[in-house]
């Protein structure tokens, strides 16, 4: 496949400078050893390639890298102002009740006590009632197994936003 025939936002995504590459790479996923391997195993043929490559990097961080990952999303319920992303991302709480949000807020509090960062969750999709009854029954959780969880859900928030800088590189 020449460069010409590859998908206009991988071919696009492909010939960013190296310093471009990164920087978008981190608005997708704070973790900079995501970004690094992602950088790496350029250039992509097609998405399915790099969201390949960014679940295999997923599954290669640290606890560490997990962790500044996760300095990268703001708790649910209170998204970073002027943070387009996070906004549209927590649509869900958008018309929470106050009950809703007050709830959330203490829920996120316990959470973050508990396991020491914020509970991440994939929240594109899911409404506020959805959420408050995952971070419910995930508070239960061992931390072993959340962290598992956080990966799982932090890798689906990347492919989300992977295939939204495909459109916008």
């Amino acid at each position: 496949m020449t460069s010409t025939s590859l998908p206009p936002g991988i071919a696009r995504f492909n010939t960013l400078e190296e310093q471009a590459a990164s920087a978008v790479l981190l608005e997708a996923c704070a973790s900079t050893a995501w970004a690094a391997r992602l950088l790496a195993t350029r250039p992509y043929r097609t998405a399915d390639d790099l969201y390949a490559a960014g679940d295999a990097a997923m599954a290669e961080l640290t606890t560490a890298d997990l962790r500044e990952a996760m300095a990268g999303h703001p708790p649910i319920g209170r998204p970073s102002p002027g943070d387009p992303t996070s906004a549209r991302e927590q649509r869900g709480m958008t018309g929470a009740s106050a009950e809703l949000r007050a709830e959330m807020l203490e829920l996120n509090i316990a959470y973050q006590e508990k396991f020491g960062h914020v509970f991440l969750i994939c929240a594109t999709g899911k409404t506020g009632e959805q959420m408050r009854d995952a971070v419910r029954k995930r508070i239960g959780n061992a931390p072993e197994e959340e962290w598992e969880i956080v990966r799982t859900e932090l890798g689906k928030i990347n492919r989300i936003r992977l295939a939204r800088l495909l459109d916008t590189v």
